[in-house]
């Protein structure tokens, strides 16, 4: 355990934190940093979607105040967790988050993922108690164009494939629910301040997702096989999950803090330019960080579903006005990715304080990128 002395983010001490989505791989390291800020944190998800899982292995169940398991489609059950709990703040993660399986079970991922929604907003009305609500969408809910440069906040919604359209169609959901019930202008009278963040390509220790790129090499590697790569030139822009969840958890600070309502609305996080890799050079940075490896190429020859080439998000909004930026480039994000592998392989018992470690190292990152900010503007 360590003690956090990044000053934006002390006003979580003594928070009361519901986190729909605990059990899956952001929503486990959103709960770990934040019960380590000082917050009671309350969860509300399925079981863990994989095994292993680092809710498991962190041991995140213990550092919990309620651990509720339950589909997000449940509405009394959403109703009933945040009437007992009473929370200051929501941060709605659960969701069903690979685009393969979107259309494998599109009625599943669009069930989930805009009723699921529909439902944490509907439950925070009934509420009807002053509270922060952030919602976590995609990078995905943006109808793709395949475009150099990176989408804005504003840009249109809803991807052509049935994850990124129900992504898109959770925006929407969300915006009418901000402008019918929960309008900026009446906000001293509902007090729910409500916003939506957006990121996309997120890796770190703890991901055992299928058909995920960085899960597949590891996997194979430490196994001793090749691992088998399909779309070898397509680019990502690559970002570890402690630097997307710092843009959340800067973004929540704000709601809590309740000063400005041009919070209240749709963010961007993600790495700055030239971040992107193709999936083949991260392949052989991975193989290099690790010691060893092998890969194969299997090009797609069209069997399987559409998948973008390219997706990159803007951030400008959130450099400038939440003052957040990001600290570690892909090289240092595809190096932490695989330290924490190695460590779980090697020493599995101590994983919770060696992520407990990485999260202390990317506060110290937003502390130097902070005070480098604060001299250049002096």
């Amino acid at each position: 355990m360590y003690e956090s002395n990044y000053k934006p983010f002390q006003i979580f001490n003594g928070k009361r934190v519901l986190i729909t989505g605990h059990t899956g791989f952001k929503g486990s390291w959103l709960t770990l940093w934040l019960t380590n800020l000082g917050c009671d944190v309350a969860g509300f998800a399925f079981e863990p979607p994989t095994q292993p899982s680092n809710f498991e292995a962190s041991g995140i169940e213990d550092c919990l105040q309620n651990h509720v398991i339950a589909d997000v489609r449940d509405y009394p059950a959403l109703i009933r967790t945040i009437d007992d709990f009473e929370p200051d703040l929501v941060m709605h993660l659960a969701a069903q988050s690979v685009v393969k399986r979107g259309y494998e079970d599109p009625l599943e991922t669009i069930s989930t993922n805009v009723m699921g929604t529909a439902n944490v907003l509907e439950a925070v009305r009934q509420y009807g108690q002053p509270c922060g609500v952030l919602c976590v969408t995609s990078d995905k809910c943006y109808r793709n164009k395949e475009q150099a440069w990176g989408y804005r906040e504003k840009d249109e919604m809803g991807d052509l494939c049935p994850y990124g359209g129900s992504k898109g169609a959770a925006e929407i959901i969300i915006h009418s629910f901000r402008e019918s019930y929960f309008p900026v202008k009446e906000i001293d009278r509902h007090g729910v301040w409500l916003a939506s963040a957006r990121a996309g390509n997120v890796i770190g220790g703890g991901d055992w997702t299928d058909h995920a790129l960085i899960v597949d090499c590891i996997k194979s590697f430490h196994a001793g096989e090749k691992v088998i790569i399909r779309n070898p030139h397509a680019q990502r822009p690559w970002q570890h999950v402690l630097q997307c969840l710092s843009g959340y958890m800067t973004l929540a600070a704000q709601l809590l803090e309740k000063k400005d309502t041009k919070y209240c609305s749709g963010w961007n996080f993600g790495p700055l330019p030239g971040n992107e890799l193709p999936v083949i050079d991260v392949v052989k940075h991975v193989a290099e960080f690790w010691g060893f490896g092998q890969w194969e190429v299997h090009q797609n020859r069209g069997g399987e579903k559409r998948e973008a080439q390219i997706l990159r998000l803007a951030i400008d909004k959130a450099i400038w006005q939440l003052k957040w930026k990001p600290c570690w480039d892909v090289e240092k994000t595809l190096r932490q990715t695989v330290n924490w592998y190695q460590e779980y392989f090697n020493n599995s018992q101590s994983i919770r304080e060696f992520s407990l470690q990485q999260i202390h190292e990317y506060e110290s990152a937003m502390q130097s990128v902070d005070r480098e900010t604060a001299e250049r503007w002096a």
